[in-house]
């Protein structure tokens, strides 16, 4: 995995991690890399430091791409077990696992519209359909336009696993 530092059009820095170079290309290219500040799909790879590991965690790496190469076939990872990513600040699983939890509760009250949320939205604001919640897909631009209407929207929380 390949940890990007990236920043949107605003100037809004965050990291992101990609399996190669290409893929970083590709979701970009399909506005699927979305700043979590402002929702901008121009992102582009900002300067960084490379990271350079010392000959010791050289070594634990290798330990531990030999375990996993010595691991039975679809025996689950300790990372998978937990959610297919590996977190070291207990702090930071704990809140992913509250978002998570607040994610579910949302899909379980109300309904995916997908992507006739703007229009749905829409609707309910203006008294043509009855008042639920309600969730689904809008681009950054519809977001910005419910809101300037007055429509009260949140983005659902992005996941480490919704990223892969």
């Amino acid at each position: 995995m390949i940890r990007y530092a990236l920043a949107c059009e605003h100037g809004h820095g965050f990291e992101g991690w990609f399996r190669n170079s290409e893929d970083f290309e590709a979701q970009a290219a399909r506005s699927l890399v979305i700043c979590p500040t402002c929702g901008s799909s121009k992102v582009s790879k900002a300067l960084m430091a490379p990271a350079v590991a010392p000959s010791r965690t050289r070594d634990a790496e290798a330990t531990r791409l030999q375990d996993t190469a010595e691991r039975p076939a679809g025996a689950e990872t300790p990372a998978a077990a937990r959610g297919g990513f590996a977190l070291a600040d207990p702090g930071r699983q704990a809140l992913i696992e509250q978002i998570r939890a607040l994610r579910q509760k949302l899909r379980e009250t109300a309904d995916d519209v997908g992507a006739a949320f703007p229009e749905e939205a829409r609707k309910i604001h203006y008294g043509e359909a009855k008042q639920r919640g309600i969730y689904g897909q809008a681009s950054p631009e519809e977001a910005a336009a419910l809101i300037d209407e007055g429509i009260a929207v949140l983005p659902l929380p992005v996941l480490p696993e919704d990223r892969n």
